[in-house]
């Protein structure tokens, strides 16, 4: 009997603070061009984790932007905020294995301190709501294969220390959130800004200590501003412009360093769509990790 491969799942995973501005909706295209290039799911997942920051109607927003760009997801909306059993249960694994431990350390405790010191490692804090919760990092090396950057290589413990998994408000941290919603999604492959690649280890670390299996990782070049900012709600990035559609998605292709065809530029955008599947090569941004919006062509 020959072997199948593992079917592809991928997804765009937003979060709700906000309108999406020309670098999310980038990444959303590329995660898209991916999946349906390798003939996979894209699924989309809010995540909403992160309450203080959440702005009124920025979900609804969202959706609403996507389907205006016809980046269609397959299934259910995912959203964070729904899934807290599952997180508690991921908790609990880890606490009977000894991993995670209570952390009384305050931002002022830390100021200047690059990597955690483990000052309350064996400090034997009961892990209730009073304090923030660490994971346990092991002096291990980490490495993987990344679809862009390629191999990298990096020791959590020596980078990081023992990280935030659960923060003092309660709040699950999105190192930990993450890891838990890419297994209960079954996601194969992840398509992400190369801001996240710091991420990626201490992620692989949970992966490894829940037995969960570990996607495929590809980190894109970050869209920056003409003064090297990277587009964000936090540096005021303006909200993509939807009204004209097929002209910001030929730009985006153009981004991606796609090479659409001028012909292409007044497309219907589901005919945009079509070509930017059946052209797909990522392998056109190899290795960068910074991408200027000025490098658009006119």
């Amino acid at each position: 009997m020959p072997q199948h491969s593992p079917p592809y799942i991928g997804r765009f995973a937003p979060s709700p603070t906000g309108p999406l501005h020309l670098g999310s909706l980038y990444t959303a295209l590329a995660s898209y061009l991916d999946a349906r290039r390798h003939r996979g799911l894209w699924l989309l997942r809010i995540d909403d984790l992160d309450t203080p920051r959440n702005a009124p109607g920025a979900s609804d927003a969202i959706l609403r932007c996507l389907s205006r760009f016809e980046l269609h997801w397959d299934g259910s909306v995912y959203y964070q905020s729904r899934q807290q059993e599952s997180y508690a249960l991921a908790f609990e694994q880890l606490r009977q294995q000894q991993w995670i431990y209570a952390c009384r350390c305050s931002r002022k405790d830390l100021a200047g301190i690059p990597v955690y010191p483990g000052r309350c490692r064996e400090a034997g804090f009961p892990l209730d709501g009073s304090s923030a919760w660490r994971l346990r990092v092991s002096d291990v090396s980490i490495r993987f294969h990344d679809a862009l950057q390629g191999w990298i290589d990096e020791n959590p413990a020596l980078e990081h220390g023992d990280f935030i998994v659960r923060r003092k408000d309660g709040i699950v941290a999105y190192q930990f959130a993450v890891v838990i919603d890419d297994f209960r999604q079954r996601v194969s492959h992840v398509v992400r800004g190369a801001d996240l690649l710091d991420s990626t280890t201490r992620q692989r670390y949970l992966q490894t200590l829940l037995g969960y299996p570990e996607p495929a990782y590809m980190h894109l070049p970050v869209l920056v501003d003409p003064l090297g900012n990277k587009l964000s709600k936090q540096t005021l990035a303006a909200p993509v412009d939807d009204t004209r559609p097929a002209y910001t998605l030929f730009l985006l292709l153009q981004l991606l360093r796609q090479n659409p065809p001028l012909c292409l530029r007044k497309a219907p955008v589901a005919e945009q769509l079509a070509w930017g599947v059946a052209h797909w090569r990522p392998q056109t941004l190899e290795k960068i990790r910074t991408m200027h919006t000025s490098e658009q062509q006119d």
